[in-house]
């Protein structure tokens, strides 16, 4: 019998011509001659008005995976505003380490402060940022809000046009000068403009079941693959933005990308599957990524709930001290200085190092001297309580 999943279009190709002044072989004369040579790109079926009806199996999966986000989300209460922060970085963090993007919780809020910093950590600060456009623009989910997270993802990145669609092909699997013989060539960059309309259209759609809208756009974007480089965290921000498009999540970013990377395998293989016909398989990783992520965010927040609540044994002030909303700062930005601490609270840098000093005496922050930021503070706890959390995220369960 037939499931309702296998409806969905598979991918179509159509046939091109690549013309290059370089052979993959051949003596170094024949190498300046024109290559001229047919291969295959990718035709995705629009998608902007098609019905989505996974399995009924996969469905109910998606439907409670979407009470466990919202139910989550609506747990935290008043007490939003340092997790938000924290949750959001941690999906930054964990999108970029399915790119094989990897740094501590310590470099990543290093580079935060400025300046020069390890590689890997600034990629993941823009991240961070794209992240956070992505959840600023979630009511405008068009094509010009996927620029948007793109132009922030990719700003410092010189080898990459931060914020243009492609204008060459791209391929997966065979060497950088053909796209002949290529395990995947994505579409043509000609037709990329039109497929993500659509897509964006699909996305803005409400009378769709959300998680599995949310899972499919996510899909067909990747799909698409419509820049050069940052096309899955790009895909990955727009998930977030559509979590919070259709109030699955209102107050955190519920860090799903943290539950992909407990099958990163998985998680190819399912956009392998969706390009075949299949919706079934990305809506159901997508569903279990969600309770990965809950339970994983669920653990992170005890976890800088009890290291909160042990500040207020560890210190002692008036209650209307300033160095208690200096607290509430460090627990969403636990490697600051003076300045950073000075913004956050609205008040003239001159007057934290008190809050600061304090707070190093009672042992909540360690001071240092760095090299490239000068006097910076940290908290080693909540650091070690997010390392915690991406060392659980990598690990299957």
């Amino acid at each position: 019998m037939t499931s309702a999943s296998e409806a969905w279009p598979a991918l179509e190709f159509e046939e091109l011509r690549w013309q290059s002044r370089y052979a993959e072989s051949g003596p170094r004369a024949a190498r300046r001659d024109v290559v001229s040579e047919r291969y295959e790109a990718a035709l995705p079926p629009t998608i902007a008005q098609r019905s989505l009806r996974p399995s009924a199996e996969v469905a109910a999966l998606a439907d409670e995976a979407s009470t466990a986000l919202a139910r989550f989300d609506d747990s935290l209460g008043n007490e939003v505003a340092p997790f938000a922060a924290l949750l959001l970085r941690s999906e930054a963090a964990a999108s970029s380490q399915i790119e094989h993007l990897t740094a501590s919780a310590r470099q990543i809020f290093t580079a935060e402060l400025g300046g020069e910093g390890k590689r890997n950590a600034s990629e993941i600060v823009s991240n961070t940022r794209a992240m956070r456009t992505a959840i600023e623009l979630s009511d405008e989910l068009t094509t010009a809000t996927v620029l948007s997270m793109h132009e922030v993802l990719m700003e410092h990145d010189r080898r990459h046009e931060a914020g243009r669609f492609r204008e060459e092909p791209v391929r997966i699997g065979t060497s950088g000068r053909t796209p002949v013989g290529a395990e995947y060539v994505v579409p043509s960059w000609e037709r990329v403009p039109a497929l993500v309309d659509d897509t964006m259209t699909f996305a803005r759609r409400t009378d769709l079941p959300r998680l599995a809208q949310v899972a499919v756009t996510h899909a067909q974007f990747e799909t698409i693959h419509p820049f050069t480089d940052g096309n899955g965290r790009t895909g990955r921000a727009l998930l977030q933005a559509m979590l919070r498009s259709n109030e699955l999540t209102q107050n955190v970013t519920v860090p799903v990308s943290a539950g992909l990377l407990t099958d990163t395998a998985g998680y190819v293989d399912a956009l392998t599957a969706y390009r075949r016909g299949e919706v079934d398989p990305i809506i159901r990783l997508v569903s279990e990524a969600s309770f990965e992520a809950v339970g994983n965010a669920r653990e992170l927040v005890e976890e800088i709930s009890a290291i909160r609540a042990a500040w207020r044994t560890a210190v002692t002030a008036r209650s209307d001290s300033g160095v208690w909303r200096a607290l509430e700062v460090v627990a969403r930005q636990p490697v600051l200085n003076a300045s950073t601490l000075a913004a956050e609270m609205g008040v003239d840098p001159k007057n934290v190092y008190p809050h600061l000093e304090r707070l190093v005496e009672a042992g909540v922050l360690a001071k240092k001297n760095e090299y490239r930021h000068g006097v910076v503070y940290r908290n080693d706890e909540i650091l070690r309580a997010l390392d915690a959390f991406a060392a659980r995220a990598g690990r299957r369960s």
